[in-house]
């Protein structure tokens, strides 16, 4: 009998193979080095083979795809409750090969190389965010303990570059040292300014991500962002299963007839939720000083603390997201009533 099934358990260097019949029979069972594996399945009918949604798995199932295999990535958080008893490379590659067979299960659609380079971009532009963030309170912080304070914000950080060789309060020793570290900030600050122009230009090139920026708190970052994450929108079966994926709805807990929802999740793409929240965050700080107004969002700041109103309008953000990618439509704006 041919193998239909395999579990594929990956890793840097080795990795494990475990292959069931149509009767479920094993059929394979063995560990492959990185340069084997691919004459393995080059040498194999075509099976349907899982894999965990973890680094290097949409590499590996491109490769695979293009032998002619179907190829199953699923959360690896779905695959641990089948997993045997103490943890090994073989029992991961069984459990692996049983929880893609599950009628139930989620999978994740594999991402084109396109797609991953587009999401690097975006990691290494938040890589890059959170250092520099991390120079300025440090530099910030130093001066402070010499007495020398600036406003809040970019434009007072540079005032307080700029007059830093100059500060007679602060020690010459420390100034040559904050010197290096705002020299620093200054090359994150350009490296991130060049990423934010790359990914401007490519958004504005795409019809979908046009269509995207039209809706109120999504820019060109967080449109370029969603393509590349998403994919194809139809593997979600509605907006709020969108929604649901990027951690903006409530977390439940029902037993019998007893119904409780908490805050939200925060489970799923941590990078597109935080993006939405903050474009919504932006859109509700205007919203009060605008000439005509949204009636469900004046009436949900009305009811409810502003950070709240923030994320349940990133929350519909996704849901209107979701439909324009899968119905290709724009976006229509709801029926205003003036202030």
């Amino acid at each position: 009998m041919k193998t239909i099934m395999i579990g594929l358990d990956i890793a840097k260097t080795v990795f494990q193979v475990h292959g069931i019949d149509e009767a479920g029979k094993v059929v394979h069972r063995r560990r492959l080095r990185r340069s084997q594996l691919e004459a393995f399945f080059a040498g194999l009918a075509p099976a349907v083979i899982g894999m965990e949604a973890c680094g290097t798995a949409h590499h590996w199932a491109r490769l695979l795809q293009s032998l002619g295999h179907e190829v199953r990535l699923m959360a690896p958080a779905y695959v641990k409750p089948y997993v045997k008893r103490n943890k090994t490379d073989g029992r991961d590659a069984e459990a692996i090969c049983e929880a893609m067979q599950r009628p139930t299960m989620h999978f994740v659609a594999v991402k084109s190389v396109e797609q991953q380079a587009v999401t690097g971009l975006h990691r290494a532009r938040a890589l890059l965010v959170r250092q520099r963030t991390m120079t300025a309170n440090q530099l910030r912080g130093l001066l402070a303990e010499f007495g020398v304070v600036a406003p809040q914000g970019t434009r007072g950080l540079r005032r307080l570059i700029e007059e830093l060789p100059h500060a007679s309060a602060v020690p010459p020793l420390m100034v040559e040292v904050l010197v290096r570290v705002a020299r620093q900030w200054q090359s994150f600050d350009a490296d991130i300014e060049a990423l934010d122009r790359r990914i401007v230009a490519a958004a504005r090139d795409n019809e979908a991500a046009r269509r995207l920026m039209e809706i109120p708190g999504v820019g060109p970052i967080g449109a370029s962002a969603i393509l590349a994450t998403v994919g194809d929108a139809r593997q979600f079966r509605s907006g709020r299963g969108l929604a649901a994926w990027l951690g903006l709805t409530p977390r439940q807990n029902n037993s019998g007839n007893k119904r409780r929802s908490g805050g939200i999740s925060k489970q799923g793409e941590r990078h597109i939720r935080t993006l939405l929240i903050l474009g919504a965050s932006a859109h509700l700080r205007h919203e009060p000083h605008r000439k005509v107004r949204d009636p469900w969002l004046t009436g949900l700041m009305a009811r409810r603390p502003v950070k709240v109103a923030a994320v349940a309008r990133a929350a519909k953000t996704a849901r209107i997201i979701w439909a324009l990618l899968v119905k290709g439509e724009r976006y229509r704006a709801p029926a205003r009533r003036a202030a």
